[in-house]
């Protein structure tokens, strides 16, 4: 059985909002929504900071689909030589790198010696704002005392 959560119609603005706006609901199976191909889709919790500037933080939630081909700019789950690794995939011409959203991370160039396989292409991340407040915490402390 699937739980239905309720999904209004009107959308919620981040400044003022529109008393002009109608108020109507319809159910939203977020299965449906958030998984196209339910036998291909697996959720993956991230770890690390290797992406946090293309808005994967550590400890988020990845949506991975298996049967979604990857295609350049995509953001996907690797194994290369024997290890899981999150990244934006870049395709040029014969080459293939993956791309950290972080600039402290290198790029990782994809050769023929590495056992290299896409596991699926992440399409979508599901974070607590708790964990954002955290960081963003964590951010103010470092730049009020000079640390950075």
């Amino acid at each position: 059985m699937t739980a239905r959560i309720i999904l209004s119609e009107a959308t919620v603005s981040a400044g003022f909002p529109s008393p002009a706006d109608d108020f109507s609901e319809r159910k939203l199976d977020l299965n449906e929504y958030l998984i196209k191909h339910p036998a291909a889709t697996f959720f993956v919790r991230a770890k690390g900071v290797s992406m946090q500037n293309g808005g994967i933080s550590d400890g988020d939630l990845l949506i991975v689909d298996r049967a979604l081909e990857a295609r350049s700019g995509n953001i996907i789950i690797g194994f290369i030589d024997g290890e899981f690794t999150v990244k934006r995939i870049r395709i040029s011409q014969k080459q293939v790198f993956l791309i950290p959203e972080n600039s402290s991370f290198k790029p990782i160039r994809i050769t023929e010696e590495m056992d290299f396989q896409v596991w699926g292409v992440v399409t979508f991340v599901i974070k607590r704002l708790s964990a954002v407040r955290n960081q963003l915490t964590a951010v103010s402390d470092l730049l009020t005392t000079g640390r950075i």
